[in-house]
């Protein structure tokens, strides 16, 4: 890990160190920035202390004293608890903003991860406390070239096999042969594996009609319908290539088994596409012009699209999600609906803008997109972008 860099984000941010901290593995994101494997075996709470100026601290119990000898710093060791107590205030020492890994009322709960006691804890010792938010996204979400290529990779295939998984439906369909949503899923799986991709066992949506007004349907065998003519569909597929550090790709597009959908579903599948693209031009506006972006400001520029249709009720979830080596990563979020995600879209971030309209019980309409910010700032989509629905 880069010392240097992270304390030259901390001067940035205006604060005097960051204080990372874990107990028995709970802070993936602490654990991955500094590079520590989560799978081995960990008892005792430790401390990681990088001051904006010095050398960093490291707080271990006696009992587990080389956890963190990989690391750079001092080594201070604890045993019983007030020790401990006086030993984060002794090395924390005079500062006063002080950055840990959670959020201000849980606004941004993606990145809250240190327990309530604990924050209480620092707290009575005198230090204000700042959300780590943006440095967690800066050194823990944000995607270099290679990491971005694995996206692009990806991206060829899952939409590849989504083409071949909207033929097949076609195919048997026109064939009076019979398949399944379940099935259809279960085929994308193989694919994948045949591609060397993975989904990391989260199976993709595969939805007919009704179904997919659950934006989290998941397809099972007692209860899959059988594809017929007249069937609106949506398919949400996600996946990586099956290597360590690779990007997710994850992308849903609608169709309709037959030639001429119903005049509401075309209605809310335009007006989920242009809210799409209204999203998708605002943040390419705001680059083009040298403007901070922001998560939940993205969120509202596409919802206002669907409130305007008429449809702003039945949109129920956020604009979209970070995305990296899992499919809903720990940067900016296009959210404020769910959470006020204030965190700022910068060169590395990549996430999905996936609108959507859920008429309960009739019919629902989703388009989804994967955006880059790349290191040089370029706003890029990779791969189509659905304007027409997939008639079969």
């Amino acid at each position: 890990m880069k010392i240097e860099r992270i304390q030259d984000a901390l001067r940035e941010q205006k604060v005097e160190g960051w204080l990372l901290y874990d107990f028995h593995n709970r802070d993936p994101i602490a654990m991955k920035i500094l590079g520590m494997n989560p799978e081995k075996f960990s008892s005792r709470r430790w401390y990681y202390f990088i001051p904006t100026e010095g050398e960093p601290v490291k707080l271990v119990h006696k009992v587990e004293s080389t956890a963190l000898d990989f690391l750079p710093g001092k080594k201070v060791p604890y045993l019983a608890w007030k020790e401990m107590h006086q030993k984060i205030k002794e090395i924390l020492g005079t500062r006063k903003r002080i950055l840990m890994n959670y959020s201000p009322f849980n606004h941004i709960p993606y990145t809250s991860m240190v327990d309530g006691g604990t924050v209480e804890l620092i707290k009575s010792f005198g230090y204000e406390l700042v959300s780590a938010a943006d440095l967690i996204q800066e050194f823990e979400a944000t995607l270099n070239d290679e990491q971005i290529e694995s996206h692009n990779y990806a991206g060829q295939i899952v939409l590849k096999i989504k083409d071949e998984a909207y033929s097949k439906i076609a195919k048997t369909v026109h064939e009076g042969q019979l398949v399944n949503e379940y099935e259809i899923q279960q085929f994308i799986m193989k694919r994948f594996e045949e591609e060397g991709l993975t989904c990391d066992g989260h199976g993709p949506i595969v939805g007919i009609n009704e179904h997919p007004t659950d934006p989290h349907f998941e397809p099972k065998p007692e209860i899959a319908k059988v594809f017929k003519k007249g069937d609106n569909v949506l398919i949400d597929l996600w996946a990586r290539k099956n290597e360590t550090g690779s990007i997710y790709y994850d992308v849903t597009w609608c169709g309709f088994v037959g030639d001429s959908p119903s005049a509401k579903y075309k209605e809310i599948f335009q007006t989920v596409c242009n809210a799409r693209d209204a999203a998708l031009s605002f943040i390419r506006d705001r680059f083009s012009k040298g403007q901070p972006c922001y998560g939940w400001e993205v969120d509202d520029v596409c919802r206002n699209v669907i409130k305007e249709a008429g449809y702003g009720d039945f949109f129920i979830h956020r604009t979209g999600h970070s995305i990296g080596t899992e499919v809903h990563g720990n940067g900016v979020n296009i959210d404020n609906l769910e959470t006020k995600d204030e965190r700022q879209l910068v060169p590395g971030v990549c996430f999905s803008i996936e609108p959507g309209i859920y008429l309960e019980g009739e019919v629902a309409a989703r388009t989804e997109i994967n955006v880059c910010i790349t290191p040089a700032g370029e706003v890029k989509v990779f791969g189509d972008i659905q304007k027409e629905l997939i008639l079969m």
